[in-house]
């Protein structure tokens, strides 16, 4: 269970990414010697950009979830300029970087990666968690060469037969039920795996454009292309997955996850085996040792802080 922790007690080291309301640095926990990755975000900001909401949901999805596949929370803090979220630190780096490198990854490295993040969905979903922000940067590979989804940011809570409605997400991996404004639920986070799945094996989304609007237009036109090397089992996967209409996509039909979980394609791979560490990674991040993060990229730090937020004004009371 993640508890409110002294930020004194934490040694901030480098930093390890920047979002839009701070950053995430990597940080030593006096108590018990080990590493941990610091979320700071600041207040004022987020009171400025009506994220309140957004930033408490964030703290209160990520207490709930414990699962091999997810990076999970330690604790939590605040001061007067920042609110704070302890999560263990996953020092591989993100996969974007790795595919980056590598330009695509092999069927096996897709797979193992595919079927850990829709395990991950899958677990969430049974809380009623909508993750609603996939994309390679969100994944983070442990040294190990095993992946852990992380920035709750956008999650939700969706009560079962409930809809949301916010237009969030990066561009190439937004569905086109939250293009059209229909109102989206879980089916969401199925069709962003298999946007991540296509990426994986081909190096780039399946649907591109220079232009935002142009991305748009090719979601909702749906037309995919499967370049000859593509496994036949991962393909119908994917376009099970890419199905525009949500009667008939993968993750929302009577039988749920078990569709996707139980898919040919993963037949190679078991996955109870999977969440016990027991299967070797196709892929592990080249570092020297469990506590070299040089697989993130450099980033200045920054001295300044932010503008402070009087205990009077504070919305984070449960911090």
């Amino acid at each position: 269970m993640a508890l409110q922790v002294n930020l004194a007690d934490f040694e901030m080291a480098r930093t390890l990414g920047c979002g839009s309301f701070g950053r995430v640095k990597y940080a030593k926990y006096k108590q018990d010697g080990k590493f941990y990755a610091v979320k700071f975000m600041k207040k004022h900001e987020i009171i400025k950009l009506k994220q309140v909401d957004h930033i408490n949901n964030e703290k209160r999805l990520m207490a709930q979830i414990s699962y091999p596949f997810v990076v999970n929370m330690m604790g939590y803090a605040k001061d007067d300029h920042f609110v704070y979220i302890v999560m263990e630190s996953i020092n591989g780096g993100e996969l974007f970087t790795h595919l980056r490198r590598a330009r695509k990854f092999s069927d096996d490295q897709s797979k193992f990666y595919t079927l850990q993040v829709g395990a991950a969905f899958a677990h969430i979903h049974g809380k009623n968690i909508i993750h609603r922000d996939l994309k390679p940067e969100n994944i983070l590979l442990s040294p190990n060469g095993y992946s852990k989804l992380t920035d709750f940011g956008f999650a939700k809570i969706i009560e079962p037969g409930t809809r949301t409605y916010t237009l969030c997400g990066t561009p190439e991996y937004i569905a086109p039920e939250v293009l059209l404004n229909k109102g989206h639920g879980k089916p969401v986070d199925w069709w962003t795996l298999g946007i991540l799945a296509y990426e994986m094996i081909c190096g780039q989304p399946p649907f591109c454009d220079e232009d935002p609007m142009g991305i748009y237009q090719k979601i909702l036109a749906g037309k995919v292309y499967f370049p000859k090397y593509f496994d036949k089992n991962a393909k119908a996967l994917v376009k099970k997955l890419l199905m525009a209409d949500l009667s008939k996509r993968y993750g929302n039909l009577k039988d749920g996850s078990a569709d996707i979980l139980g898919n040919k394609w993963f037949s190679t791979l078991d996955l109870k085996k999977l969440e016990a560490y027991e299967i070797p990674a196709p892929y592990k991040p080249t570092m020297k040792d469990d506590q070299d993060t040089s697989n993130f990229e450099e980033i200045p730090d920054s001295k300044e802080l932010p503008p402070t937020v009087p205990a009077s004004q504070d919305p984070f009371v449960d911090w």
